[in-house]
């Protein structure tokens, strides 16, 4: 069952990223979603570098978040990876789910990003 759902995660994530590529100007946000934490990385594809990086297991992170898992942790690293990207001079990223769905903390991440002036 556990193998199945990766197998399917992996058909999504290849179908989004066919379509879906950073650049230097509109970078990728990227999030990844564990059990215990999650993460966002801000992936130019040109030159295949990540720009900016935030975690729950960050250490300004996970001082704002009541814990390092649930919906408040992903919206403190949405608020974090923003004002990273704001204050490195990046206005606009194209969101990748990476193919987990859109709701609970991936949505949460991504309103938070929004509401810290990060554009979508």
């Amino acid at each position: 069952m556990a193998n199945q759902r990766a197998e399917k995660r992996a058909l999504r994530q290849q179908r989004v990223r066919r379509i879906v590529r950073g650049t230097e100007t509109r970078p990728r946000l990227s999030v990844y979603r564990s059990l215990h934490h999650i993460y966002a990385q801000v992936i130019s594809d040109v030159s295949g570098r990540t720009l900016m990086s935030a975690s729950t297991q960050g250490q300004g992170v996970t001082a704002e978040a009541k814990s390092k898992r649930g919906v408040d942790a992903a919206k403190a690293v949405g608020k974090a990876i923003a004002e990273k990207c704001l204050a490195g001079g990046i206005q606009s990223v194209i969101f990748d789910r990476n193919g987990f769905l859109y709701h609970g903390r991936v949505k949460a991440l991504a309103d938070a990003a929004r509401e810290a002036g990060l554009k979508f």
